[in-house]
């Protein structure tokens, strides 16, 4: 059965509001639960459930992991948005969580979603049984933890010192070194989740390993273009299309794809590895209309 994005959509919003019931104390569940089911498009819930139907498997076995792996994004986004990371007071449109339940709370909203999330999997999936469950949380934990995202942020973090020119001598890094440690920053802070989606999604369908071999090079490849079209929308977007303030990073000194390399190289560079995509969906003979409506869905956010 083909799916359609709008349909993995519903799908994912309807579960997450499910698993996420209020419960005492409150006020911890609602800021959980407000960040998660703030409208989005999903995309990491998606890739999982296309994942799992693209290689033979059944979508609906694979909803409690992608349904977790959201939850786990909204708890990267909650503790980025604080004061002492990116201090942003928006996101997707709405006030960010330390803005509406204050920053201790959201500070724990974060945390209680990072294990809050492998247990929804571990409540849910009981069918799939130990071996492939074990594996599921092998990817979950590699991808949420110090390997991933979380080192992710802190070399992006990091980046603001290196990447702001020194009124004496310019920058503390040479370029070649700030390439380096960019696409150490994507790799980490963005495309480990879309691999942690893909990947469980086709370990669910019981992909062969030259399967999940080739996932996970089309994970690496959307996610870091994921990422330099954010980086690129940051300089030409809007607040109405993005949600979001624009321009932080550019004033706080962060090193981007854009303030590297440039906005037309920048271009250039995604629409590269986007049709890279292409090419290894073709190698691998992944066929998914959804797979290419979010490439697609790229291309016309950046206009490329």
């Amino acid at each position: 059965m083909t799916m359609k994005m709008n349909d993995y959509i519903e799908i994912v919003d309807k579960k997450l509001d499910e698993y996420m019931t209020i419960q005492y104390p409150e006020d911890i569940f609602k800021a959980m639960k407000y960040t998660v089911t703030l409208p989005g498009k999903r995309l990491r819930p998606v890739m999982c459930l296309e994942s799992c139907r693209v290689f033979g498997g059944n979508y609906e076995d694979a909803i409690p992991t992608a349904c977790a792996i959201e939850m786990l994004h909204a708890q990267t986004l909650i503790h980025d948005d604080l004061p002492c990371m990116d201090n942003d007071d928006f996101r997707r449109g709405k006030p960010t969580n330390h803005k509406v339940f204050g920053e201790a709370n959201a500070v724990l909203a974060g945390d209680a979603l990072l294990t809050f999330a492998p247990q929804i999997i571990l409540k849910n999936s009981k069918h799939l049984g130990s071996e492939k469950l074990i594996k599921i949380m092998e990817e979950y934990f590699q991808a949420a933890g110090a390997y991933g995202v979380i080192a992710g942020q802190v070399v992006d973090i990091e980046s603001e010192k290196t990447n702001t020119p020194h009124p004496s001598f310019g920058h503390p890094l040479p370029q070649g070194a700030r390439a380096v440690t960019l696409d150490f920053i994507h790799t980490h802070k963005t495309a480990d989740l879309f691999k942690l989606s893909l990947r469980t999604g086709a370990i669910i369908a019981d992909a062969a390993e030259a399967q999940l071999e080739g996932i996970t090079e089309f994970g690496q490849t959307l996610g870091v273009a994921f990422q330099i079209a954010d980086d690129i929308l940051d300089e030409i977007s809007t607040f109405e299309e993005m949600g979001k303030t624009l321009g932080k990073d550019k004033n706080a000194g962060k090193l981007t794809y854009t303030s590297l390399y440039g906005l037309d190289e920048s271009k250039n560079k995604l629409a590269c590895l986007l049709n890279d995509c292409y090419d290894i969906m073709k190698k691998f003979d992944v066929k998914s209309e959804v797979f290419d409506e979010i490439i697609s869905g790229i291309k016309k956010r950046v206009g490329i």
